[in-house]
């Protein structure tokens, strides 16, 4: 379990739902309370994913999110062994969440924010893999940062 502490009261002072859609729009969601934790992630796999630095990702609790439209899966195997499935939108490609369908007990998900009608509740709270974070991007000081994963 990744030990990374949020700003809960700012997260708490947010109107809910937020709304989200992926980028053609054919998948919409509506986040209901604030996400547990909230990190940007530098490994290898997620610079692939985002064809960006990092990925962001909200870990929330299924019964928190409301999804609409048509999502298709992928899965891979992570460095760790643990499953990692991706749920995605058929038609622009946008990945929306990951979970492993080993771990279900937990009931939760690691949301990719999209399209968000309010941002602010996705800021990352810690930095993890900044072991493979590319060279050229500076981590903000005072957030938490992991070499690899918690």
């Amino acid at each position: 379990m990744l030990a990374v502490c949020i700003v809960q009261e700012e997260y708490e002072q947010m109107k809910y739902p937020i709304e989200c859609s992926c980028q053609c729009g054919q998948v919409t969601y509506k986040l209901h309370e604030a996400p547990k934790m909230v990190f940007a992630c530098h490994c290898t796999e997620c610079q692939k994913l985002s064809t960006s630095p990092f990925s962001v990702t909200a870990v929330v609790a299924f019964s928190a999110i409301e999804f609409h439209g048509e999502l298709k899966e992928w899965s891979r195997v992570a460095d760790s062994g643990n499953k990692n499935n991706a749920k995605f939108c058929p038609g622009c490609g946008n990945r929306v969440y990951h979970y492993n369908p080993d771990d279900l007990a937990t009931l939760k998900l690691k949301l990719k924010p999209v399209n968000i009608s309010d941002d602010s509740v996705f800021e990352p709270a810690a930095h993890i893999w900044v072991s493979e974070k590319q060279s050229w991007y500076h981590i903000p000081e005072g957030v938490k940062v992991f070499d690899k994963q918690p």
